[in-house]
């Protein structure tokens, strides 16, 4: 039986446990950002009141008045250098139970629904105050004195004029933040309109909190999707079971729920999503009246696509086959990375090619065998290398 070693409070012991059991590469950026937040656990546990012996032990406690502001860590750097790995285990050791790890555009939504709350309330003479954001970040603060963003990227106007004021609030609190990014601070809302107005919060993120990057020279998360499958088949259990680990490997751990899509006064369901990664099955996308301009607004909302449980296609899914060739054209234009689950290899998907419906689909077969190889998976990390997650 193994012995599982004590990581308490140390993400830096963690990472060298791990190493040295032969799980990870030992990586002297990684460790450096390991130990900034080792600083940051060490001043949240010292933080923490201790546990007094006697009813009386109050008395004996040193200092008084308000405890010195613990100051957070933004890391920024380029995609797979292990970014959500660290902070999962941060997260994991933060000697705190009020504590709070979300994707920024999930934590920015929350926000958006406690504003409006106060403002109905405002408006039924529930609540005098107009101002909705020093309550807002109190019942924040309430439900966590540390927050933890996955992916820090403003893109929204409106997230971008509401947050010096907010993060004033929540930093005055006594509230902690520890970030991951792609780009560093003064890239924020880069280009962004009435980008002016934001500057501010740039400037009290970097009083309240280090920033450092993380760059390693290994892109760990391409090194493990080198080798995932793409393309699974025949379907059944196995196949679903396959399909299910990769989207675990693709999405990094990260927290999967239901999204959707806005499409001209209407919204295109997505079952499962996490980040840019978005998990369908057939009959979501080919069986449902959907043509090639949902498929784009799609593609430009997410870089990586799992589709499931492709059929045979036989004359009777002659609608859901025109779809699904419009789908593997598009997603082929932008580089999408595909993975796909089918009842067969993709020549034999068609049960019968005729005229320029077989015509078609000898180019989707030919793409879909395309973008299974080295060749097109690189031509994906070049096009969506730089791409935010988008907002909720």
């Amino acid at each position: 039986m193994d012995v599982i070693p004590d990581y308490t409070h140390s993400v830096v012991e963690e990472l060298k446990a791990l190493a040295e059991a032969g799980k990870l590469t030992p990586d002297r950026a990684q460790l450096d950002v390991a130990a900034k937040l080792d600083r940051v656990l060490g001043d949240l546990r010292d933080a923490r009141p201790a546990k007094k012996k006697s009813a009386l032990g109050w008395l004996f406690a040193k200092g008084s008045g308000r405890p010195k502001p613990i100051r957070g860590l933004y890391i920024h750097g380029s995609v797979g250098r292990g970014k959500t790995m660290l902070m999962e285990m941060f997260f994991k050791q933060a000697a705190t139970d009020r504590k709070r790890r979300a994707h920024f555009h999930e934590f920015m939504a929350d926000v958006h629904g406690r504003v409006h709350e106060h403002r109905m309330k405002v408006k039924n003479g529930e609540v005098r105050d107009p101002d909705p954001i020093p309550p807002v970040a109190a019942s924040i603060y309430a439900e966590a004195e540390l927050l933890c963003f996955d992916e820090f990227s403003v893109t929204d106007i409106t997230d971008a004029m509401i947050l010096a004021r907010l993060f004033t609030e929540l930093f005055a609190l006594g509230c902690v933040l520890v970030a991951t990014s792609n780009v560093a601070p003064e890239n924020l809302y880069k280009d962004g309109l009435n980008r002016g107005l934001f500057l501010p919060f740039i400037d009290l993120l970097r009083r309240h909190v280090e920033v450092t990057t993380l760059d390693s020279d290994t892109d760990y998360r391409m090194q493990k999707l080198a080798n995932l499958p793409v393309y699974v088949t025949p379907l059944g259990p196995q196949a679903d079971a396959t399909m299910e680990a990769t989207w675990h490997q693709v999405t990094d751990g990260a927290k999967t729920a239901p999204s959707e899509v806005p499409r001209k006064g209407r919204s295109i369901p997505v079952p499962a999503a996490a980040g840019r990664t978005a998990r369908f099955s057939f009959a979501d996308l080919c069986e449902r009246p959907l043509g090639a301009a949902d498929y784009l607004a799609i593609a430009e909302r997410y870089d990586s696509v799992f589709l499931e449980r492709v059929p045979q296609l036989g004359a009777e899914k002659r609608n859901e086959t025109k779809r699904f060739i419009n789908l593997v054209d598009t997603l082929y234009d932008n580089a999408i990375r595909l993975y796909v689950s089918a009842a067969a290899q993709p020549e034999d998907l068609l049960a019968e090619r005729r005229g320029t419906e077989g015509f078609e689909f000898d180019r989707t077969v030919s793409r879909l065998f395309e973008m299974r190889s080295a060749d097109y998976a690189a031509l994906h990390r070049q096009r969506h290398r730089n791409r935010s997650v988008p907002p909720l």
